[in-house]
């Protein structure tokens, strides 16, 4: 298996290399249309030919980059079911989307574009545009990508075998809630076999930390200051004034 898995690294690593290099068509292609742009609008210049280079170079992006992109997993999918299966649903679901999709789409054509490619080559097919370009270079172009797909599908399979088998993990693997519960059980199963594994503590808060902030209405509202002067007892109002009940001064008549 180790074998096999060098091989399917320098697989990814070939499709890897040709996808980033022409992924440089693209920008190739944007330089001949504003060029193609510029000429006829200046000098009313034009030609068949510019047009028909910018479809090549295209045709030459979606191929050849179609084989990295499969290994970045990167093509559109639906993840909406594979995020909720466990690891071997996941499994089950890629082999049949290798060898019952992908693997008969490759293969078939790969097959049907060898004589596709061979008649353009050996007539010298030509554009029927006026000044167009020859045919056969952009029938290349898909025998030689739907190949390269085919060399991908082979890596692919190698790796969900590995992955199936527990050689390798699955890094392009949906997160979800069954994968999330999965990787949660596996880290407490860890944890229960080895007993040297102790679970993280919480950082201890420091003395200053855990003292209570004030809130911001007991900030702003004013201590009540002690009354210094003690306030005088209520009159009872069922008692007698004193100027009714004491005597009167004989000085004073």
């Amino acid at each position: 298996m180790t074998a096999l898995l060098q091989l399917s690294r320098g697989i990814d690593g070939f499709s890897r290399a040709i996808g980033r290099f022409f992924a440089w068509a693209i920008l190739a292609a944007v330089i001949v249309s504003a060029l193609n742009a510029i000429i006829r609008k200046l000098f009313g210049i034009s030609s068949n030919a510019w047009l028909e280079l910018q479809w090549y170079l295209f045709g030459a992006v979606f191929m050849f980059c179609a084989p990295w992109t499969l290994a970045a997993n990167e093509h559109i999918r639906i993840d909406i079911i594979s995020a909720r299966l466990s690891q071997r649903g996941r499994n089950i679901v890629e082999f049949i989307g290798h060898f019952f999709f992908l693997l008969p789409f490759a293969l078939l054509m790969t097959i049907l574009s060898v004589p596709f490619f061979m008649t353009s080559f050996r007539s010298g097919e030509v554009s029927s545009s006026a000044g167009g370009l020859v045919i056969w270079p952009a029938k290349a172009l898909i025998l030689i990508g739907f190949a390269l797909l085919l060399l991908q599908w082979v890596s692919e399979v190698i790796k969900r075998i590995a992955i199936a088998r527990g050689i390798i993990e699955d890094v392009h693997a949906p997160i979800g809630h069954q994968a999330a519960a999965e990787a949660e059980a596996e880290r407490l199963l860890a944890l229960n076999a080895d007993p040297a594994i102790k679970p993280p503590r919480k950082p201890r808060q420091s003395a200053s930390s855990r003292r209570r902030r004030p809130s911001a209405s007991s900030r702003w509202a004013r201590p009540r200051q002690p009354d210094p002067s003690p306030r005088p007892p209520r009159a009872d109002p069922t008692s007698v004034p004193d100027t009714l009940t004491r005597p009167r001064r004989p000085w004073l008549n």
